[in-house]
Parts: C-alpha cells; sequence; structure tokens
C-alpha cells in the first residue's frame, strides 16, 4: 500500500471531503463515547439566537471553543458540547415587530399576546438550518442533537426553582426607582446591558445654561445686598427637555459660589447671577471684560441651602403631598468640573437627582394618568403625555393646559419619532428658545458628551422612574469579587479591569421586562402586596391551581392535562403546559386570606436566561441533580464569547452561580475581543464591510480561516479582518504543510517505505535528524503549556514556524540528497522516518486548531504505517515531549547556523548576488569558547547553505572590523534617565577594544558622576562597517563579514548550478518520473563554457543526466529557451 499523493491542494474540497467522512463514521460522537469513564472537562456553549443570521465574528468564538474542546479530548478528557439557543428577548422582539409592521403599543390590540408570541416562536429559530450549516462547515463540534432551548418549559421550570431561591434567601425584591429605560424597546435595561460596548456614544446635543429667578424673603435677603435687576441662580443642563420637571436646585456644600453683575447676553436686561467661583472664567471671558463685575461677596453651598426659586417652567404645579419644592438642596455629587457649579434636579428622570431629593425631602413632578397612576411627565414611548391621556382632575387643578398643551405629545429625542430626523429642530432647542425668549437662558450652545443607547435598538435611552423587581447583588458584593479572583482570566486585565472594577461598583440587578416574549417572573401578589408568592416549580403551581380552583377563583386548571413526576419530552410539551404569556397571566391564586392574587406582568432579563444555563440544560434540579451536586458538570472548566459578554454572559453566570451556589461558574474564560474590518472599523451591513463566513470557508477552506484567527493576534485582542491575510496563510503555511506531506509521499512511494520498519535508534541518526526531533519535542513541549495556559497564539505560531522555517525550509531543503535514489540505506531510513515523525506528530499537534488537513495527513500516513488504532486524529492521544530527545545545546547551534546564514543571505541580497553563486569567504568574531564551539559544530551547514567556501572564526577584530555604538534610549531611559547625556558622551568614546569588551561580558559597570550603573549588551547599539570588498552585518552579539569578490572560477561554478537550476525546471515541467535518466545539450556560447569544460560531470550528477555537453543548435524531446544573468540560452533534455 502506498502513501496517498494529490494534485493540489483545495482546501475547501479537502474539508468537504473529510466532513463526509466524519459524518460516514460519527466520528464527533465517537470522540465523546471513546471518553466514557475519563476525567471530565466540563464547557459551556454561550447560546446563540438563531432569529439572525451568522457573521465571521461567530466563527472566530467558535474556532477557541472548538480548538481547546478538540485538544482536551485528544488530552484524554470527557468532553461534552452540548449546543444551545437563545429564544427570548428583545432580539426575537424587535424583529418580530418589524416583521409585522406593528409596534409594542399594537399587542394586545391589532395582535393578541398569544399570537404575538407564537410568531415570536417560530420567528427565533428561523434561521437555525444556517447556523447549524456553518456550524458543519468550519468543523465546529457541538452536540446539536439535543440542544437546550431557553425557551422550553423545562428551561423555564428551573429559572423559577432559582428564583424562588432568591426570593427564599430576601434577595428577591420589588422597588421604585430611576432605571435606564429604552422607549424604542418599550422596557427598562439593567446596567449591565447599558454598558455593553458601544452603548455609549458621544453625542453632540443643545445644552441650555438657564436662570432660575431666587424668591426674596427673610431667608435669601443676603444675597440680594448690591444686585441690580432680578437675582438669579444659574444652573446648567445638557437635557433641556427636564426643565419643565425641575423641582430643585443642588449646590455643592463645600464649593464657593459668587454674585455677578451683568446683562443678559440675549435681552442685554440688567441682572444679577450665582454660580461657583471656579466656573466664572468659562462664562464671563477676558473678551467680557468691562460687561461684568463680581461684587466680592461669596457663600458656601451649605449657606446657600434652602433658599427658594421661582418655578422655571410653570406647566404642571408638582403636588404637595409628595414634598416640597424649588428650594436649594446639597449634594455630595456636585462638583465644578463642568456647568455652573449648580446642578438642575429633576428627580424623576435621574437617580442621583432622586437620592438628594428624598434626602432633601424634595417632591418629584408626578403627573396622574387616565389610570389614577403617578407617571413622570414623559410616558413610555419618550414624549411629553397627551393631555387627554391624563386624568382630568389632575389636568384641573394641576396642568396649565395652554402652555403645556403646546408641547404636549412632544417627543423628547427625535430618535423616537420615525417622522423626525436629524435636521428637525429638537424639544431641547424649542424649550432653550422658549427661555432665550423670556429672559431665562444665559448660555444656549451646541455640546458633545457621552450618552447611553439601547443595545438592542441604538436609539437613546431615558433614566425614568420604574416598578421593578432586583435581584440584590450588592448583598454578595464581596464574595462576587473574591470568587472572581480565583478564575483565570485571558486577558488577566480583563477579569480585574473590566470585570472586577465593574464587580467594585455593582448595583441591584434590574430584572423586571416590561415586553412579552420570555421567561415570566413567576411572582403572584394580593392587590395590596400584603401577601407575594413565588412559585418554583410546576408541581408547586399545580398545587396553587387547584386550591384556586377550590376557592372559585379559576373554573379549572388550564394545566389539567400535565402529569407531575413525568420528566418526559411529551409531557412537557406545549400542548400540555406553557408557562409563558398570557397563558400564566390567566393564572390566578388564592392568598391565605382567600384574596386574589394575579402574576406580576413582568419578564425577567434575557439574561438571568443565559446565565442560568449550567442548570437550566439539564432541567436541575428535577433531573440531574446528583451530577450537578457532585460537581461533575459544574462549574464549567472553560467558557468563550466575545468582550461584550463580559458584563452580559460572563456576569449572570458568575452571579447567579456565587448568590445560589457559593462557587464560580467557570474556572477558565477568554473574552474574544471584536473581529473588525481590515481597516479596523467595526462590521456592519450598512456600511456594506461585513463579511460573509459562508464564502470565506468556501473561498480559502475552514483551515485557513481558522488559523487565520488565532494567529494573526491574540484571541483577546481586536482581529483586523482580510482575505487576503486568510489567503496568505492558506499559501504559505498550508502550501508548505501540503508540499512537505507531498515530498515525503512521493519518495517514499518510490522507495517503499511504509513506517513499519524498524526504527533506526535516535543516537545512530545523523545530527541534523536528532535536531529536528529535539526541536519536534521542544514544540510539543511549548505548544501543550500555551494550551494548558489558553493561549493558542504562541502555541499556533510556534507550530507554523516549525513547519516553515524548521521542517520544510531548513530539514527538507537540506535533506533532499538523502531521499534521491540509491537503495535503502540506514541514512535513509533514517531521514524517511525522522521526517514522518514530524508530519504524524503535527498532524496531531495541530488537530484543534486545523482538524481537516491534520485529520487527512494523520489518516494519510496511518493508512500505511497502521501506528494507530483511531480512525481519526481526533480520536487520537495529543502528543507527550520525550525529554530524553531534547539536546538545548544542539538546538543552540542549529540556530546559530540559521542565524548566521540568514544573515550572510540577507548580505548577498543587499548586492544582488544569487545563492547559486558560489563567494569565497565568511569571518565570524566570536566572543568566547562557546559561542565557537557552536559555529564550530555547524561550520560545514551553514557553508553549504549560503554557498560560500571556508568560514574563519575571529577573536580580536581589531582592525578587521570597524564596530561603531550608541546607547539604547528605550532600555536605559526608563532606568538611568537622568544619566543619558552623561551615558551618551561616554558611550561616544569607547575605543574598538571597550565595545569588544562589552560584547563579551555578562554585564558591565559604568562609574557616572561618582555613581556605578550596571548595562548589558542589550542596552546598546552595536553596527559594523563595511570592508573593502567585503560587506558586514550585525544581529545583537552576532557580526559576520562577507568576502564579495567574484572570480573567474567561482563564477564558472555559479553559472553550473544556474544550468542544473534550469534543467531540474525542464525535468518538472515535462512531467519526468525523478528516476528518469536524461540526456541534456546546451547551447554553446562563452557564457557557458567554463562551467561545461570544468562542472560537466556535477551537472549530469545533481540532474540524472547520463551526458551534459555544449551544441551549437541543442536538440532533444523537449528543447526550451532559458536564460541566465538576462543572456538567452537554449537547452535540450531527451529522456533515456
Amino acid at each position: 500500500m502506498k502513501f496517498k499523493e494529490y494534485k493540489g491542494l483545495d482546501l475547501a474540497g479537502l474539508a468537504a471531503d473529510v466532513l463526509r467522512k466524519w459524518d460516514a463514521d460519527d466520528t464527533f460522537h465517537k470522540s465523546i463515547s471513546t471518553r466514557e469513564g475519563h476525567p471530565s472537562f466540563v464547557f459551556y456553549e454561550g447560546p446563540p439566537s438563531a432569529n439572525g443570521m451568522p457573521g465571521i465574528h461567530h466563527v472566530m468564538a467558535r474556532t477557541i471553543k472548538d480548538t481547546f474542546c478538540r485538544y482536551k479530548t485528544q488530552r484524554g478528557y470527557l468532553v461534552h458540547r452540548k449546543a444551545g439557543w437563545d429564544t427570548h428577548g428583545l432580539p426575537v422582539e424587535l424583529g418580530v415587530e418589524k416583521k409585522l409592521g406593528i409596534t409594542k403599543e399594537d399587542i394586545g390590540k391589532k395582535i393578541t399576546i398569544e399570537e404575538y408570541n407564537r410568531t415570536c416562536r417560530e420567528a427565533v429559530m428561523e434561521f437555525t438550518g444556517v447556523w447549524e450549516d456553518l456550524t458543519r462547515k468550519m468543523g465546529y463540534w457541538v452536540n446539536m442533537d439535543d440542544p437546550y432551548i431557553t425557551y422550553d418549559n423545562k428551561y423555564i421550570e428551573t429559572l423559577w426553582w432559582l428564583l424562588k431561591q432568591l426570593y427564599d434567601k430576601g434577595l428577591l425584591y420589588k422597588g421604585y426607582t430611576i432605571q435606564p429605560y429604552s422607549p424604542a424597546a418599550g422596557t427598562g435595561l439593567s446596567t449591565h446591558e447599558l454598558n455593553q460596548p458601544g452603548c455609549y456614544r458621544d453625542v453632540k446635543d443643545t445644552t441650555c445654561t438657564a436662570q432660575f429667578r431666587i424668591v426674596r424673603n427673610a431667608e435669601s435677603e443676603k444675597l440680594f445686598g448690591s444686585a441690580e435687576g432680578p437675582l438669579y441662580f444659574l444652573a446648567w443642563t445638557t437635557t433641556p427637555w427636564t426643565l419643565p420637571s425641575n423641582t430643585a436646585l443642588a449646590v455643592g456644600p463645600t464649593i464657593e459660589y459668587v454674585k455677578i453683575k451683568c446683562r443678559n447676553p440675549y435681552t442685554n436686561e440688567p441682572q444679577t447671577v450665582i454660580m461657583a467661583r471656579d466656573l466664572v472664567p468659562s462664562y464671563f471671558t477676558k473678551k467680557m471684560e468691562g460687561t461684568y463685575e463680581l461684587t466680592g461677596e461669596s457663600w458656601k453651598g451649605s449657606e446657600l441651602a434652602g433658599i427658594r426659586y421661582e418655578q422655571l417652567i410653570p406647566w404642571v404645579k408638582p403636588m404637595s403631598e409628595y414634598g416640597d419644592a424649588f428650594r436649594v438642596i446639597t449634594g455630595d455629587y456636585v462638583t465644578t468640573s463642568d456647568g455652573t457649579g449648580i446642578v438642575h434636579i429633576a428627580p424623576t428622570f435621574g437617580a442621583d437627582d432622586d437620592r438628594v431629593a428624598k434626602i432633601a425631602g424634595i417632591a418629584p413632578l408626578f403627573m396622574v394618568d387616565k389610570a389614577g397612576k403617578t407617571q413622570p411627565m414623559v410616558d413610555r414611548q419618550g414624549r411629553f403625555f397627551l393631555l387627554e391621556d391624563l386624568d382630568p382632575a389632575f389636568v384641573a387643578e394641576h396642568v396649565d393646559t395652554k402652555k403645556y398643551g403646546e408641547y404636549a405629545g412632544r417627543y423628547v429625542k427625535n430618535a423616537y419619532d420615525e417622522k423626525l430626523t436629524d435636521a428637525d429642530a429638537t424639544l431641547d432647542i424649542d424649550i432653550s428658545v422658549m427661555l432665550k425668549a423670556a429672559g431665562q437662558a444665559f448660555k444656549i450652545e451646541k455640546h458633545t458628551h457621552s450618552y447611553p443607547h439601547c443595545w438592542r435598538t441604538d436609539k437613546p435611552v431615558l433614566y425614568y422612574p420604574l416598578d421593578s423587581w432586583f435581584i440584590r447583588t450588592t448583598a454578595l458584593r464581596d464574595r462576587l469579587i473574591e470568587l472572581n479572583k480565583t478564575i483565570r482570566w485571558r486577558p488577566e486585565s480583563t477579569g480585574s479591569g473590566r470585570f472586577g472594577k465593574w464587580l467594585e461598583g455593582l448595583v441591584d440587578w434590574n430584572l423586571s421586562r416590561s415586553r412579552f416574549w420570555g421567561t415570566p417572573l413567576p411572582i403572584w401578589a394580593t392587590e395590596d402586596y400584603s401577601e407575594m408568592k413565588c412559585i418554583g416549580s410546576v408541581e408547586e403551581l399545580m398545587g396553587e391551581i387547584e386550591r384556586s380552583v377550590a376557592a372559585g377563583f379559576m373554573q379549572e386548571n388550564p394545566y389539567k392535562q400535565f402529569k407531575v413526576g413525568d420528566m418526559s419530552k411529551e409531557n412537557y410539551s406545549t400542548e400540555r403546559i406553557d408557562l409563558h404569556r398570557p397563558y400564566v397571566d390567566n393564572i390566578v391564586l388564592v392568598s391565605s386570606k382567600g384574596e386574589p392574587m394575579h402574576r406580576e406582568p413582568d419578564l425577567i432579563d434575557v439574561w438571568f436566561d443565559s446565565g442560568a444555563m449550567p442548570y437550566a440544560q439539564i432541567h436541575y434540579p428535577f433531573e440531574n441533580k446528583e451530577v450537578l451536586d457532585k460537581r461533575e458538570v459544574f462549574p464549567a472548566n472553560f467558557i468563550n464569547e466575545g468582550v461584550d459578554q463580559t458584563r452580559g454572559w460572563f456576569f449572570t453566570l458568575h452571579t447567579i452561580a456565587t448568590m445560589l451556589f457559593d462557587s464560580v461558574a467557570f474556572k477558565n474564560v477568554i473574552s474574544s475581543g471584536l473581529v473588525l474590518d481590515k481597516n479596523g472599523n467595526k462590521m456592519s451591513k450598512r456600511l456594506g464591510n461585513a463579511v460573509d463566513p459562508f464564502k470565506v470557508l468556501a473561498d480559502y477552506g475552514p483551515d485557513a480561516t481558522r488559523w487565520y484567527m488565532l494567529t494573526n493576534s491574540q484571541p483577546w485582542d481586536n482581529l483586523k479582518f482580510d482575505t487576503d491575510g486568510v489567503d496568505e496563510v492558506r499559501r504559505k503555511f498550508f502550501g508548505t504543510l501540503y508540499n512537505t506531506y507531498s515530498f515525503f509521499a512521493l519518495y517514499a512511494n518510490v522507495d517503499g517505505f511504509t513506517g513499519r520498519e524498524t526504527e533506526i535508534p535516535l543516537a545512530k541518526r545523523p545530527e541534523i535528524d536528532r535536531w529536528i526531533l529535539s526541536l519536534l519535542n521542544t514544540l510539543v513541549k511549548n505548544v501543550t503549556e500555551s494550551l494548558e495556559s489558553y493561549d493558542p497564539t504562541p502555541a499556533a505560531r510556534a507550530i507554523q514556524d516549525f513547519v516553515c522555517e524548521n521542517l520544510s525550509n531548513w530539514y527538507v531543503r537540506l535533506n533532499r540528497k538523502r531521499f534521491w535514489g540509491g537503495g535503502m540505506t540506514d541514512d535513509k531510513l533514517a531521514a524517511y522516518q525522522t521526517l514522518y515523525t514530524c508530519l504524524e506528530t503535527v498532524s496531531l499537534l495541530a488537530a484543534p486548531f486545523a482538524p481537516f488537513i491534520c485529520d487527512r495527513i494523520f489518516t494519510d500516513l496511518n493508512a500505511v504505517s497502521s501506528r494507530h488504532t483511531e480512525s481519526s486524529v481526533h480520536l487520537a492521544d495529543y502528543p507527550t515531549a520525550d525529554e530524553t530527545c531534547i539536546d538545548a545545546r544542539l538546538e543552540e547551534q542549529m540556530q546559530l547556523a540559521q542565524q548566521l546564514s540568514s544573515m550572510v543571505l540577507a548580505l548577498r541580497r543587499k548586492v544582488s548576488i544569487k545563492v547559486r553563486q558560489p563567494l569565497t569567504k565568511i569571518v565570524v568574531p566570536v566572543l568566547d569558547t562557546a559561542m565557537a564551539e557552536h559555529i564550530a559544530a555547524v561550520q560545514n551547514l551553514i557553508l553549504n547553505e549560503v554557498n560560500v567556501k571556508d568560514l574563519e572564526l575571529i577573536e580580536n577584530t581589531t582592525g578587521v572590523i570597524t564596530k561603531h555604538i550608541k546607547p539604547n534610549f528605550k532600555t536605559l531611559g526608563p532606568r538611568y534617565g537622568k544619566y543619558m547625556k552623561q551615558i551618551a558622551a561616554m558611550t561616544a568614546e569607547f575605543t574598538q577594544e571597550r565595545i569588544a569588551q562589552i560584547e563579551q561580558a555578562v554585564e558591565t559597570e559604568l562609574e557616572i558622576d561618582g555613581e556605578r550603573i550596571k548595562v548589558t549588551t542589550a542596552d546598546f547599539e552595536i553596527t559594523s562597517d563595511d570592508m573593502p570588498g567585503w560587506l558586514v552585518a550585525t544581529e545583537g552579539k552576532l557580526t559576520v563579514a562577507l568576502d564579495i569578490t567574484v572570480t573567474d572560477e567561482l563564477r564558472a561554478e555559479g553559472v553550473a548550478r544556474e544550468l542544473i537550476n534550469r534543467i531540474q525546471n525542464i525535468r518538472k515541467d515535462a512531467d519526468f518520473a525523478v528516476t528518469d535518466k536524461i540526456r541534456v545539450e546546451i547551447e554553446s556560447k562563452e557564457l557557458v563554457a567554463s562551467a561545461l569544460a570544468h562542472y560537466a560531470d556535477y551537472i549530469a550528477s545533481q540532474t540524472l543526466a547520463v551526458e551534459v555537453k555544449g551544441a551549437a543548435a541543442p536538440a532533444g524531446a523537449v528543447v526550451t529557451d532559458s536564460d541566465i544573468d538576462g543572456e538567452p540560452l537554449r537547452i535540450g533534455v531527451t529522456r533515456v
């Protein structure tokens, strides 16, 4: 049996073939079944939502996940990989609303909740097939036969159980607070949703510095004194639309405030204003000198507390039962970083405003709607309440209908009104202009500031008073922080920084969502909230329903077909039970006092759904309780998602695990960076720069795509995705790997090598074989260490460097002759066995990264050698380093040979002397005996590689090579910055002998101004001058000089080598077999005369020619027009 040979490299076609083989052999499931009984490696899949198409960033995340799961499988672990689908939440609902052409307000009116949720259920799985196709084509092994689905009744039951545990622990409570609210989505948002990447954006808004007229009375009399005209407090706001809701002004208790006589910039009327002293220059500039006067009076903020002012915009009078209004209070958060040092307080639209107002007994400005509920001035759609939506009695008593009516129904942000554009006037502008006309504005201008936007609608959010249910995460903040420190974060900075700092500033988790499609909050309450029940299971709900039926609040149990204790899929199907709205909304329970109890209308935050997946995916604790309690499937050994999940999935996983299980949810995590376009821009359909993952996989193959993603940058850095880079990986790395295998297969098949021959002992193999095997085992060691540290990039790069630079470009190229012609000597057998071992080990080593081509190489090798019983590389064990094969000294010697060769070849390129042109000599100065020994050991190898006749080692370069030295400011500056001038001056005086001493010493001591400092060669930049007839190069401690004189004899030998090259190309183009003998005729020209006269036999031996001769008109089966050094030359070749 022979090793399989291929005509070319088609990575996409190869992957398709391997996929068919995996399917036929059921390889994925075998990778699990063959590890049964082994230690488990627990992996959690972050569930994607299948209501949209996958993108190239999903390929990135899945590549990382798959790499570690495959690696751990090869290491002998049992790795279950359960797929999941995230099926609830805003992305689904907004997509359905767009598809149906409705808004949130239409649900329950134009379409029933039941119909709407049915559409959501269908839509969320719309692209499941596409996701599964991508998953398969990219080689991501995950069990999609039985995925967890977050809308499944079993999944929801576990969520309810978790919520009940929180409720019973006192960690779930209801509160009325100011929360981020998205009018576009129609729901409140949690702080972790608001802190998703990109949510805070710089926007240019109209800002207004408003004038609040001070009421003159006994308390404020101290402020008036020499005031001219009306006396005002100046307060600045970036949201003028909140000014009609102002009920207080806040000052910093220790800030100094001053009084200024001036004129209103818009009306030119005389007036006096009060503001913080530190901010006066920003309002009264040097150009305005002479138009204003500081009175010299000043007060601390605490002295201004209690002063009253007139309502700025008296559209709506505050309700007195909620507290006082329109007076100055102190606020600990007031600063002089911007504005006037006086903050306008609208308690209904700011958490800090609400907090300080409550402390001071200030009333929020509430309206009363038709249902009799108190509301802020802005409704849930983001507009001022319409008069007809308000309680008539409230309107009659509190609202100036003429003034308010002019603005009623106006959206506070143009983004909320589909009819408005950025070009239209905003409510901020119109209110500011109104104040300007009334002489109540001091300054109106555009201001760029950071403002939060909804993570799903891209529309601005509001801070809004909401009745919400909260998880008391602050109660366990310290434990959350403590456990986070035990997690290995990649990168570490995310764990201690972005995530760790987030935990330090943690606020309670707003769990409520005012939506329709999601997990219902399982809490029922009486009308006065005197009694509440949190339901933790279907069994508990069934019991409560039966009690309600008995009490007469329900006619029958809607879930009567459900059988408690039956865990079958059929029993939990929606035909028997559905735990979604509207079905649970219709359930009325009975209190201990016999009162009806209705469900709280909220859904829960969808991030709770995904954060609960470790438990809900196995229907804990109703099923699989023992395996989780024994920690067999919890916590995860590894998870990975994008950086946007740091305050999303990562946070909710960590929070639920800590609060309910006093444990981390994951031990190791890679927080991936963003996948950007090649110019570093975020990808989007709108910009037209989105990359189709299917096209990339089809064009370049999954292996090249995966490899590029893992080697281009570390997973936690942003990746600038460029298909040219993928193509380069395909050509350079996989092309080299393929060519190396092809070379092996070609000659192994000629010689009948099978891989089953008796192994030549390592000690009896040539030094270059021992070197590559040493390097191979060092590679195994280093790759394993990187993967164990969850750092795949250096691992993949090391494999690539080994294959391209060491195996192909060095070992195979330098040993080609060992594979050519002749019988199977021990030397040739050692070469085959060494190359076989390298290819087999690389296929095992790189399999987690490039699963398709590695499986192909592994199975092609094993089909002949039968060394492994496994049918796939992914069922075989990962390589382990054999320390007895590692020879660090030999590796160092060869590294020196490679570096010297590289330097000499670079010098050749500098003067355009081809490698085929022999040269006379290279000279290498040596700094110590060890260096001399290392170079001497590989001298012949270097000379052959660079095509030079002789290598001379010299200890003293004085008079031979002139060197220059200057300080390396990058290394010296941070340590000895104050001495840099003296070091530079001293270095300039160094003699050639002194430079040589520094090069030879491990460490050198210098004396600067009486102080001794220590330096190394890394602290200097040392260069060398070229000598006449020589070229000189220096890299670190290594210097080489190359004699570039070309004699006639050398030129003839160089032409002979060029002829060999041309003849070999003719053989290849003519498709001659590697063993075919040939006859060669070369056009007789002066250019080649000397080469033919002296090197004809050498040319023949290198080309398998029985004869090489000159001819005036070369003839042969193949006659080719070629050239040497630009001169035309005809060559004829005949197979004999």
